[in-house]
């Protein structure tokens, strides 16, 4: 019995520690850095404890949440370039999957609650700078991406385009950013732009959620 128990004590603190991060990237982006704790201990189904046991303080948590969020642009940018023969394809692919990261609103929520020239941070930030880099440059190689444009610019672009607006459920605006994504990335384009996703939103929508 003890050699099954050690295990599965095992398994269930990292999937403990999984689902905080997880519930922790959603809080941060909803309420900002300062979500509180309680809450995201509440939606991650776990006790105050277990949070405190697996991060001694916010800054921990934070730290790594944006490792998490990091990884998981990276591996969607491989997926991207691996599987999709078509390179702008791939660079679609990346833009939203990275979208559906939160990675345009955590970006400016915990860059003033982390150390960016921490080792490990520094590493995976300049792995995802590698890989975006490369996604853009094999589109461009193959003229299907506008030669006047850089890895930066569509990053900020990203930034912007995904980030919530004040005074707005922030999590209710994820198909108005898919929408204004896919604008952007028909203006990248050089050849004929592609269908935008869902349907189009007036001012009268923006008010009503509000």
């Amino acid at each position: 019995m003890t050699t099954v128990a050690a295990p599965r004590r095992r398994a269930d603190a990292t999937r403990n520690r999984a689902r905080i991060v997880a519930a922790a990237r959603e809080a941060f982006v909803e309420y900002g850095a300062m979500a509180p704790l309680d809450e995201i201990a509440r939606r991650a189904g776990v006790g105050n404890a277990t949070l405190y046991r697996n991060f001694a303080d916010r800054r921990t948590l934070i730290h790594q949440v944006s490792l998490a969020v990091i990884d998981r642009v990276v591996a969607h940018a491989h997926a991207a370039a691996a599987e999709e023969p078509d390179s702008f394809a791939a660079v679609s692919r990346f833009v939203h999957a990275a979208a559906d990261e939160r990675i345009g609103a955590l970006c400016s929520l915990l860059s003033d609650s982390i150390d960016p020239h921490y080792p490990e941070l520094a590493d995976a930030r300049a792995e995802m700078k590698q890989v975006t880099e490369d996604l853009i440059a094999r589109a461009q190689a193959d003229g299907l991406l506008r030669a006047d444009v850089g890895a930066g610019d569509v990053m900020v672009a990203m930034s912007q385009l995904t980030r919530p607006l004040p005074g707005t459920g922030c999590l209710d605006l994820d198909r108005l950013a898919h929408r204004h994504l896919q604008l952007l990335l028909d203006g990248l384009r050089t050849v004929a732009p592609s269908p935008l996703p869902g349907c189009a939103v007036t001012l009268e929508d923006l008010a009503r959620r509000g």
